[in-house]
């Protein structure tokens, strides 16, 4: 058996709709290189929010 790891020693990344960071989670380890948003709100969220980034 695979020694467990820390909390503070899993990879991390930040959302881009709210900037925040989020960490691994089990449900993601065979897809974490594809997830991009820390949520279902901010990956629903996302296209709209940037979109209104842009009409500056």
């Amino acid at each position: 058996m695979a020694k467990a790891r820390k909390k503070r020693d899993l990879p991390t990344k930040t959302c881009p709709v709210c900037e925040r960071p989020f960490t691994w989670r089990k449900k993601w380890e065979k897809d974490w290189e594809n997830v991009k948003y820390c949520s279902e709100r901010c990956r629903r969220t996302g296209t709209r929010r940037d979109d209104s980034r842009r009409s500056d």
